[in-house]
């Protein structure tokens, strides 16, 4: 009965789920994604995420170490972080790509912020747009690597988005096992719904922001893709390129997305309609990083947006 009537500060109800937790699962969760990597691409692609994790980890604690900040290497967010940056570069980038894109990512975007959850973007794909807008010709170059599964031919080692923009057709299974060109985490489209399913199980993630997001850039493709309800052309573009990763992984983090749930149908609805205008449109055959990036940006107006009335206010008054 004392417990029962304990005094306290809010939050009073407290879940038993600890960050450390949830970042041990999406890591877990990312695995799928690294094996297939490894094995499309080589060893050179396990060398350039394991940079990537041990810059990330490295910056974390020695930033906090030089500030006087308590250590929060041990919560495995910077490891998440790394991770998602290494997969989402070319097996065929230079080793110091994935060091340059740790320090950004973990020092500018996250701790200059104020640390975990006080980032306005996430980390890792505001770091890969950084190093693409800095080293383009080093984060488009998708040269077959020397895996343990040999990539098939494509059109001179473009991915299979850019085959497609081109008018050309791509092979709808290489697409779902990765057998394909493109970064080393986000062509097997099966590996990343493994992940996916393992996180929707576990309640780590919401289902809303991934299937609105995919759902919405599907009406888009087909009102305005220029091939009307064509199944083939809607897998390709719904397979190919880092629509998969950053739908279940990217646009889920938990900093950088709406707490509201009409806030997070909102969210997936944007980027979905971003995702499709920058494919589509753009010069570029990809779009999800900055899809997802500007999506960040527009959180705070999406939440102040979609809150819900308080109890007793905005309500219409009865006349007596």
């Amino acid at each position: 009965m004392g417990e029962l009537l304990h005094v306290s500060s809010s939050p009073h109800i407290r879940s038993k789920v600890t960050t450390d937790y949830l970042m041990k699962m999406v890591i877990v969760a990312l695995m799928p994604a690294t094996v297939a990597g490894v094995c499309f691409f080589g060893w050179k692609a396990l060398l350039l995420v394991c940079l990537s994790v041990a810059t990330c980890v490295a910056t974390e604690g020695i930033y906090e170490t030089l500030m006087h900040k308590p250590l929060t290497i041990r919560d495995g967010s910077a490891v998440i972080t790394g991770l998602l940056l290494g997969l989402n570069l070319p097996a065929s980038a230079p080793w110091w790509i994935p060091v340059i894109g740790g320090v950004f990512a973990i020092l500018i975007v996250k701790q200059l912020f104020g640390g975990l959850g006080q980032n306005i973007m996430n980390p890792a794909l505001a770091a890969r747009c950084f190093l693409l807008l800095s080293f383009t010709g080093q984060m488009t170059n998708f040269t077959a690597g020397g895996g343990l599964v040999k990539l098939v031919d494509t059109v001179s080692g473009a991915t299979p988005l850019a085959a497609v923009k081109a008018g050309e057709k791509v092979d709808l299974l290489s697409l779902f096992l990765g057998n394909t060109q493109g970064t080393i985490g986000e062509t097997s489209a099966l590996a990343i719904l493994i992940g996916a399913v393992f996180l929707l199980i576990l309640k780590v993630i919401d289902w809303r922001i991934p299937c609105t997001y995919i759902g919405s850039f599907a009406i888009f493709v087909i009102l305005f893709g220029g091939h009307g309800a064509d199944g083939y052309y809607l897998l390709e573009q719904l397979l190919g390129g880092g629509l998969m990763l950053g739908a279940w992984f990217m646009a889920t983090d938990y900093v950088t997305t709406p707490i509201t749930k009409q806030g997070q149908l909102v969210y997936g609805v944007i980027l979905g309609c971003l995702t499709g205008l920058f494919r589509i449109f753009g010069a570029s055959a990809e779009g999800v990083s900055y899809a997802i990036i500007f999506g960040n940006l527009l959180i705070p107006v999406i939440e102040r947006l979609t809150v819900p009335t308080a109890f007793g206010k905005g309500g219409v008054k009865h006349e007596k």
